[in-house]
């Protein structure tokens, strides 16, 4: 369906430029009975070769100026490669000139108003695109030329054409491109041969965007034909020079890129609410560094390495990689806080313990009494009585004095198990600090840098 619509629209635009060039549309009435093309071609002096018409630029006074409408249409946007720095369309192009040789009055001869030629029998120009990078075999040009009444001769061909451009990226992937594909005689100066168009800028954009067929990844905006200035001498070539102005349609890589991307900074932001103590803050964080990592890879194998400006939205990945990575570096310094944190209430654990195994609780036998009393003084120290009677003075005095250095013992223990707890409590509560400062810097800063890179890409569209 797409072909009979393109050839049908190409048909039209053979018809609107043999109206242009003056070949009349209704046949006028024969005045001879010869109604063959042969007697044409006989009459033209092409029945066989002629050099003459072949060899030489068809004027019949050298000093006039041979003047080439070239119009070209494009109806696809192939590819567009950003490494390469090229871009490949597919393009249509109608090329005519007059042969002053070459005219006839149609009443002559029945009324015949249009013959192909061979084109090896005529002379051609010799039109080539400066920027061309393409093959042969990608031209698909026909056998034969058409020749009108007045002398006009067009011909048409196809081309997959790959041509070098300068790819600005710097806006990518909201970015619009300006390539030039610039026609010029490789032997004829601008005294000899004159480049032109008989369509207007409008009419070739309005035709191009009617005929196309490959509405991929991007969109053509418009076309824009510029001649070449002659200078006083005539020394320059005239050059022809269209400017296709084609945009890229940038949903696909907003959806797959940019977005996934402010994700991962919102998820890096949300990881300040997990908890420290199970140690799964860190490997979060770890995890959304290597999935930026993985989209920064992607990125490299889309943008050439030639670009002089940064693009914009490589600054965006390295600004959110840089900012993932240094929340990672401030988890990491918050974990080793908590855990010098418990690493020194466990030293200090084991120096009490240490203490206490060197200073045991000595019990003294008591010389007079039973050897029965000694063996539960022993057992049950502090909840065996003995009788008043049967200890003296000193041994009062000596029990009264263990039960004061128990009670002080006590005391010591539990006046140090406080100091370590407050110890304890120091370097987490430095973390917990510099954790709680660090994540309003960093909303700050992620709030000021999403703001600045949507402002540059607004600024830039809006230019």
């Amino acid at each position: 369906m797409e072909a009979v619509r393109m050839t049908g629209l190409l048909l039209s635009v053979a018809c609107l430029m043999s109206h242009t060039t003056g070949v009349p549309s209704t046949p006028s009435t024969p005045s001879s009975s010869d109604c063959t093309y042969m007697s044409l071609l006989n009459h033209l002096g092409l029945i066989n070769t002629n050099v003459t018409l072949q060899a030489i630029r068809p004027v019949k006074n050298w000093t006039t100026s041979t003047i080439v409408w070239l119009d070209m249409l494009i109806f696809g946007i192939l590819e567009v490669d950003e490494k390469l720095q090229t871009v490949t369309n597919h393009i249509w192009l109608s090329i005519s000139w007059e042969n002053e040789f070459l005219a006839w009055n149609p009443a002559d001869f029945c009324g015949i108003s249009m013959i192909s030629v061979l084109r090896s029998n005529l002379w051609l120009p010799d039109i080539g695109i400066q920027e061309d990078t393409t093959d042969t075999s990608s031209v698909h040009v026909g056998q034969f030329v058409n020749v009108y009444p007045n002398g006009t001769i067009r011909t048409e061909l196809r081309q997959k054409l790959t041509y070098t451009c300068q790819l600005n990226l710097l806006m990518f992937p909201f970015d619009r491109q300006n390539c030039k594909i610039t026609f010029l005689s490789h032997s004829a100066n601008s005294n000899t041969l004159l480049l032109g168009t008989l369509f207007n800028d409008t009419k070739l954009s309005t035709l191009s965007d009617r005929i196309v067929i490959t509405r991929g990844e991007w969109s053509l905006i418009d076309i824009q034909t510029k001649y070449c200035l002659i200078s006083p001498n005539h020394t320059d070539k005239c050059k022809l020079t269209y400017e296709v102005c084609f945009e890229r349609k940038p949903l696909l890589y907003v959806i797959n890129f940019i977005i996934p991307l402010f994700y991962l900074l919102i998820l890096d932001l949300t990881s300040f609410f997990i908890s420290e103590a199970r140690g799964e803050k860190m490997s979060f964080k770890i995890t959304i560094l290597l999935s930026i990592s993985v989209l920064l890879l992607i990125l490299k194998d889309l943008l050439p390495s030639t670009e002089d400006n940064l693009p914009h939205i490589a600054s965006y990945c390295i600004g959110i990689f840089a900012l993932v990575g240094i929340s990672v570096l401030e988890s990491m310094l918050v974990t080793f806080l908590v855990d010098l944190d418990n690493y020194c209430g466990a030293i200090k654990n084991q120096k009490e313990e240490e203490e206490e195994e060197d200073h045991p609780l000595e019990v003294e036998y008591f010389k007079s009494g039973s050897m029965e009393l000694d063996e539960k003084v022993q057992e049950n120290p502090g909840k065996v009585f003995l009788p008043l009677e049967a200890l003296s003075d000193h041994d009062v005095l000596k029990k009264i004095l263990e039960e004061v250095r128990g009670f002080r013992r006590t005391s010591g223990k539990k006046k140090k198990t406080t100091t370590t707890k407050k110890k304890k409590k120091t370097y987490k509560h430095l973390a917990e600090v510099l954790d709680h400062l660090f994540f309003f810097f960093y909303f700050v800063t992620v709030t000021v840098f999403l703001i600045y890179m949507y402002m540059i890409w607004m600024r830039n569209l809006l230019d």
